[in-house]
C-alpha cells in the first residue's frame, strides 16, 4: 500500500463507522460486511470480491492501534496541508487552513526531546514506517507484521475430538507476482543515488540541521524504475488465501487459536504477525459442556418412574459408542451419574461423560395404565413426600 493510498482512501467510509468509532465498533462493523461479502457467500461475484478485499484492507488497518494512529496522523497532516505549501514542510510545521494540519506539539512529543536522534527525519520515518511511496520498494526499517484476525465455525465432536479445518481469507501477504521486491518481475531495485541507500538527506536551516526523507527515493532507500503491476511497489497485496487450521481437541466457544508467522508479512526482512482464528463452537442436540470442567460432557436422559424406583439398565450414547448405566433401586430424579473416560480426551488425560437422570411424564395415560396408577396410588397412601415441609411450617 502506498502513501497515496494511505491519503486519499477513507478506511472509516469503507467500513461505515466514524473516525473516532471504537475498536468493538469496528470488528461489529467488519464482521457483518465481511459475513455478505466473503466470496464463498457471493460465488462469481468479481464485485462483491473486490468489495470484500477493499474492506478487509481497511479493517487490517483500523484494527491495529498502531496502524491506525499513524492512518489518522498522515491523514491530518497532509489534508491540512501539512507538506509543501505556505505553512507545511519544509518551511516548517503549521496547522493549516482552518487549524486542522497536523498537530506540532504530539509530533516533537513522540519523537522526544533531547533525544540526539534523526529530528525530523526520524519523525517522518515513524509515521510512513508501514509505507513505500508510489513506485517504490518497502521502507527500510525493521517491522514486524501485524497480527491478522479472522473466524471459523465448527461442529461440536470436532470441538471435543480436534480437527483440522481449511479456511479462505483475505489479508495482506507478500505479493506473489514479484515475491515481496515490489519490482516488476525480470527488473531489480537500485540503490537510490541521492541518499546512498540510507533513505535520508541533511538540510541545513540557519544554526539547525535536519535529517528528512530522500525526496527521490520517499524514504525507501531504493529506487524501483519498472514496479510490480499487482503490488504498485510495495511488495505486499490483499488476496485470498486457503490455509488449514489446527483445532485442538476440547477448544471452547469463543477460544481463539494462533497461527504463528500466517499474519501480515514483515517489512525489511522482518518477521510475519500470526494469525487469530476465533473459534465458534456449534451447539450439539444431546450433549454439552460442563461449566465446573471443560473436559467434561454433560448428558440428560429421560427416564420413567418405575425404572429410578426399582432400579434399571439403562443404554445411553456417547461420542464414540453406547454404553450400559445401571441406576440403582430408588435413585432420586435429577441424580447425576459419571461415566469415566467419555469426555474430551487429551495427551495426558481425558474428562468424563455426566449423565443427568430426569422423568418423564406422560402427557396422556390410556384407561389401563390410570387404573394402574390410581391402584398405585391407593397402595401407597401412607407415604407422604410432603410431610416434612408441612410439619416444619
Amino acid at each position: 500500500m502506498t502513501q497515496r493510498d494511505w491519503i486519499e482512501k477513507d478506511f472509516y467510509r469503507e467500513l461505515g463507522v466514524a473516525s473516532g468509532a471504537s475498536s468493538d465498533e469496528i470488528k461489529k462493523a467488519y464482521r457483518k460486511l465481511a459475513r455478505e461479502l466473503h466470496p464463498d457467500a457471493n460465488p462469481g461475484d468479481a464485485k462483491a470480491e473486490a468489495r470484500f478485499k477493499t474492506v478487509s484492507e481497511a479493517y487490517g488497518v483500523l484494527s491495529d492501534d498502531k496502524k491506525r494512529k499513524e492512518y489518522d496522523e498522515t491523514r491530518a497532516l497532509f489534508a491540512g496541508g501539512g507538506v509543501g505549501g505556505g505553512s507545511g514542510f519544509p518551511g516548517g510545521f503549521g496547522t493549516g487552513a482552518g487549524g486542522q494540519g497536523f498537530d506540532m506539539g504530539d509530533l516533537f512529543g513522540r519523537a522526544g526531546a533531547g533525544s540526539g536522534g534523526g529530528g525530523l527525519g526520524d519523525i517522518l520515518g515513524g509515521i510512513f514506517a508501514n509505507r513505500g511511496g508510489a513506485g517504490t520498494a518497502a521502507p527500510p526499517r525493521n517491522q514486524r507484521g501485524a497480527d491478522v484476525e479472522s473466524e471459523l465455525t465448527i461442529e461440536f465432536v470436532d470441538a471435543v475430538r480436534g480437527a483440522e479445518v481449511p479456511i479462505r481469507l483475505s489479508s495482506p501477504g507478500r505479493c506473489e507476482r514479484c515475491g515481496g521486491t515490489g519490482a516488476k518481475p525480470g527488473s531489480t531495485p537500485r540503490q537510490c543515488p541521492t541518499c546512498n541507500g540510507v533513505g535520508l538527506v541533511s538540510r541545513s536551516q540557519g544554526a539547525f540541521a535536519f535529517s528528512e526523507p530522500c525526496v527521490d527515493c520517499r524514504g525507501t532507500g531504493r529506487i524501483i524504475d519498472d514496479p510490480c503491476p499487482e503490488c504498485g511497489g510495495d511488495g505486499v497485496s490483499t488476496r485470498i488465501r486457503s490455509l488449514t487450521v489446527r483445532v485442538p481437541a476440547g477448544v471452547a466457544d469463543g477460544q481463539k487459536v494462533r497461527l504463528k508467522g500466517q499474519g501480515e508479512p514483515g517489512r525489511g526482512g522482518a518477521p510475519a504477525g500470526d494469525l487469530y482464528v476465533t473459534v465458534h463452537v456449534r451447539a450439539h442436540k444431546l450433549f454439552g459442556r460442563s461449566t465446573r470442567n471443560a473436559d467434561d460432557l454433560t448428558l440428560t436422559v429421560p427416564v420413567t418412574y418405575p425404572e429410578l424406583v426399582l432400579g434399571s439398565t439403562l443404554t445411553v450414547p456417547t461420542l464414540e459408542a453406547n454404553v450400559s448405566l445401571k441406576i440403582p433401586a430408588g435413585t432420586a430424579s435429577g441424580r447425576t451419574f459419571r461415566v469415566r473416560g467419555r469426555g474430551v480426551s487429551r495427551k495426558d488425560k481425558a474428562g468424563d461423560l455426566l449423565v443427568t437422570v430426569e422423568v418423564a411424564v406422560p402427557s396422556r395415560l390410556d384407561d389401563e395404565a390410570t387404573a394402574a396408577l390410581q391402584a398405585y396410588a391407593e397402595a401407597t397412601k401412607a407415604f407422604d413426600p410432603r410431610a416434612d415441609l408441612l410439619g416444619g411450617a
